[in-house]
């Protein structure tokens, strides 16, 4: 018995593939995987026009546009339909809400390809577009990857210069420390951290989200559609040159290293946080119910700052510079 209401049933999915005649990648690329982030949509749409109006041609490879992942969500023109897709995103045998069913689709066509671009849009204000990349190769438990050097290389011609990795990683040390040993709540809240492209590189393959601006940014849809023209000429999709990478002098490429969770609801920030907002080790970031100073143990950029967080959930990330990227 789940609990999909008949309205869902009027929700269908939408994949569009071209395939070229030339062995290649099979890739795909998504937007509003978040209903309200549209820019990677429009992005598609003017990519999938340019195709099918003949100024632009596939010749080899294949790849597959998600023009909209979740249509409840970009119906209502909200970030999630039931819940966040973008968390736990597993096959599951007997879905509870819309993005369960979205999810018994979504893996089993992402496990179909090779490479994904995910494409989102953030909503604080100002700031630039970044990409967020995976691990390092390693064979690891929490995400075993061996795709470090593509992605990365990959990374730097999607024309954007904000790098950041370390998710899974700093993620899963604050689930580690929540969960106090206990084995069972500590693998079901791991999961809680996968989404679209640690999925896919639970399949083999590898992956980048692409945040290409503030929501309203009209200037998000052109980095969506400059990114997804510079993947498909980079994995050697369409005949054009590898776009040039983005030179290491101009990339600011962060670590995220360190989660500090809301311990009580009445812990709050003593300043409105942005992400990326600097930080240097010493200032004051919030201040816990009873009265202790929340201080930035090093300094670096803030990340994800959410003031509005439960009690014993995730409240801020701090990130450091990571002068190696793109160089291991």
């Amino acid at each position: 018995m789940t609990s999909t209401s008949n309205h869902q049933h009027n929700y269908q999915f939408k994949s569009v593939n071209y395939t070229g005649l030339l062995p290649g990648p099979r890739v795909i690329i998504m937007g509003a995987t978040h209903g309200n982030e549209t820019c990677g949509t429009k992005g598609i749409l003017r990519v999938m026009d340019d195709i099918d109006s003949g100024r632009l041609q596939v010749t080899a490879g294949s790849v597959t546009f998600v023009p909209v992942v979740n249509p409840k969500a970009y119906e209502q023109n909200t970030r999630n339909g039931d819940r966040n897709l973008n968390r736990n995103l597993f096959p599951k045998d007997e879905p509870q809400d819309f993005e369960d069913h979205i999810a018994n689709w979504l893996c089993p066509l992402l496990g179909q390809h090779d490479v994904l671009l995910d494409l989102h849009s953030f909503n604080a204000t100002g700031g630039q577009p970044f990409v967020m990349v995976g691990p390092l190769d390693n064979e690891g438990p929490l995400q075993p990857f061996k795709h470090a050097a593509k992605e990365r290389a990959w990374a730097r011609r999607l024309g954007v210069k904000r790098f950041v990795d370390g998710w899974l990683a700093s993620y899963g040390d604050g689930v580690k420390r929540r969960s106090r040993g206990n084995a069972s709540e500590l693998e079901t809240v791991l999961r809680y951290g996968v989404g679209t492209t640690e999925y896919m590189r639970t399949t083999g393959g590898y992956a980048l989200t692409l945040e290409c601006g503030q929501h309203d940014d009209p200037g998000a849809p052109e980095v969506a559609y400059r990114a997804i023209m510079n993947t498909l000429a980079h994995l050697q999709l369409i005949e054009a040159p590898d776009p040039e990478p983005v030179p290491f002098e101009e990339m600011e490429a962060l670590s995220m290293v360190v989660v500090h969770d809301k311990l009580d609801a009445a812990d709050r920030f003593t300043r409105s946080w942005a992400s990326f907002d600097a930080v240097a080790e010493g200032d004051e970031i919030g201040v816990r119910a009873d009265g202790t100073r929340v201080t930035a143990e090093f300094s670096g950029r803030i990340l994800f700052p959410d003031a509005k967080a439960n009690a014993n959930s995730e409240w801020y990330y701090l990130t450091r510079p990571n002068p190696t990227f793109g160089r291991e």
